[in-house]
């Protein structure tokens, strides 16, 4: 690979990067820490991604063009609908502008569908207006006829992004997973031209994140490679980047 390819991949990751800590010992200074790290010299993130009660200071450290998206029924997955919604109406009432909700993907394992359906209808009701993520959990899933019916469930309850990973599992994102997912946008006529993707957990340098950047191409198109259909949920790639793209601006990872 020549340096020049890196170097573009590495501006693309970037350009697509939700930096996120979503540690359970998060505390105000970090996430201070975690919105001037999204101003880089290189350029901003897409988003940064915290938990609900963090999103209005999130809100406050941030220019306008860096979105705050922030988790609802996470990391568990649970099926407590009124628990979901309440996460949900706290990011939004904090002015994020993105949410990243966990399917209950126990429930799905164990057949009833219905229920995840309507956790996810009621977080997309709360949630109007707003990006809606939805986290399949894949590493959990595991079969791939789980991860597609995963996939088509949050695609009919208004998914606007498709994301692999809550990153506080044991297997996290994966190529195979992620290809599944992406066969289900391609094959929805509804999402072929709308819904994105996003990789999460374990991606740490542009090599790993430039696999999934070939994934998404062949999918959805080269036009695709953009905050608007890609993002990578990290922290730690931000090291990588910044490395690649010649800056001594490090830090250590902030989770994820």
């Amino acid at each position: 690979m020549t340096d020049d390819l890196l170097q573009r991949q590495a501006r693309t990751a970037l350009a697509c990067l939700d930096l996120t800590s979503l540690n359970d010992a998060d505390t105000a200074a970090d996430i201070e820490r975690l919105c001037a790290r999204a101003q880089g010299p290189h350029g901003p993130v897409a988003a940064v991604c915290v938990w609900p009660r963090f999103a209005a200071l999130a809100r406050a450290g941030l220019p306008a063009s860096i979105a705050v998206a922030a988790v609802a029924n996470f990391p568990a997955g649970g099926i407590d609908l009124d628990a979901a919604v309440r996460d949900t109406a706290q990011i939004v009432q904090a002015g994020a502008q993105e949410v990243d909700v966990v399917l209950p993907w126990r429930t799905l394992q164990a057949g009833d569908e219905l229920a995840c359906a309507q956790l996810l209808a009621a977080v997309r009701r709360a949630s109007e207006g707003m990006l809606l993520k939805v986290i399949l959990e894949t590493g959990e899933l595991l079969d791939p006829r789980l991860i597609r019916r995963a996939s088509e469930l949050a695609l009919a309850a208004g998914a606007d992004f498709l994301k692999t990973s809550t990153g506080k599992t044991k297997v996290s994102a994966t190529l195979a997973a992620a290809e599944v997912m992406l066969g289900a946008i391609t094959a929805d006529p509804t999402a072929t031209t709308r819904v994105g993707f996003k990789a999460a957990g374990g991606i740490r340098t542009v090599a790993d994140a430039a696999l999934y950047m070939g994934l998404v191409a062949a999918a959805l198109g080269d036009a695709a490679l953009n905050p608007r259909r890609f993002r990578i949920g990290a922290s730690a790639l931000l090291n990588d980047i910044e490395a690649v793209l010649g800056s001594d601006a490090a830090s250590p990872s902030t989770g994820y």
